[in-house]
């Protein structure tokens, strides 16, 4: 089945709930960057859509009737084309609770010393960090991230491109605070009843993701403690 949803908005704007709330509306499944660790072999198909080279768009969305989050957001004019009768789905947020929002979690993890280590470590790890940087860090954001005046013109300016790139009938610009009501009459589909919108706190996931890169850190530093002790035993 081709894309019914195609997700336009960029990351941290409430793409995880989005996520779930699609699925749980029956446009299962939806393509989020989670699939791209989920698929490590994903990462080569995105490279070269970032370089612009023809790319079988049906391959890597089969079996998926929806999209949101980066690394899709960046080509929603290409999936436009591909799949004219899907509807586009602009994730907002207010463009300063997005920076601290990208800065505290994606961002945060691309800097720290303890994920470069293990990038170096995990080869599947670093293309997939790696892939970030070159789609997102360098690509959207010129390396100039940590300048919070040019990150968010870069939001508001990406924003901006797709509410004048989409037909009016064919967008919904929308803030998962607003929950179920705006979203399923836009995609003509009926409100859950008793369900309640799926808001997700990401943030708590990264910081468990910091929390278990420590350890993995911590843990592959012991065994090569202990390796090296009883290596230096034997040779005495």
């Amino acid at each position: 089945m081709p894309l019914r949803v195609i997700g336009a908005g960029f990351g941290r704007t409430g793409t995880a709930s989005i996520k779930v709330a699609l699925e749980q509306l029956g446009f299962d499944q939806c393509y989020h960057m989670q699939e791209v660790i989920k698929h490590p072999a994903h990462v080569q198909f995105w490279r070269a859509a970032m370089t612009g080279k023809v790319v079988d768009w049906a391959q890597i969305f089969a079996g998926y009737q929806a999209t949101v989050d980066w690394p899709a957001c960046n080509f929603y004019q290409q999936l436009m084309v591909q799949y004219p009768d899907a509807k586009v789905l602009l994730t907002v947020r207010d463009p300063d609770a997005w920076y601290e929002s990208c800065r505290n979690t994606i961002y945060a993890m691309s800097q720290k010393p303890v994920m470069r280590l293990l990038r170096r470590l995990l080869p599947p790890l670093y293309r997939f960090m790696d892939l970030n940087d070159t789609l997102i860090w360098q690509g959207d954001f010129a390396g100039r991230f940590a300048d919070r005046a040019h990150a968010i013109a870069v939001f508001n300016q990406h924003n901006a491109a797709v509410i004048a790139h989409v037909p009016p009938e064919r967008l919904l610009i929308y803030q998962v605070k607003e929950g179920w009501e705006p979203l399923c009459r836009f995609l003509e589909v009926p409100v859950p009843q008793g369900i309640p919108f799926p808001y997700l706190n990401a943030s708590q996931t990264f910081q468990w993701m910091f929390r278990l890169a420590y350890g993995v850190v911590g843990l592959v530093g012991l065994l090569v403690l202990t390796l090296c002790w009883r290596l230096m035993r034997r040779l005495r």
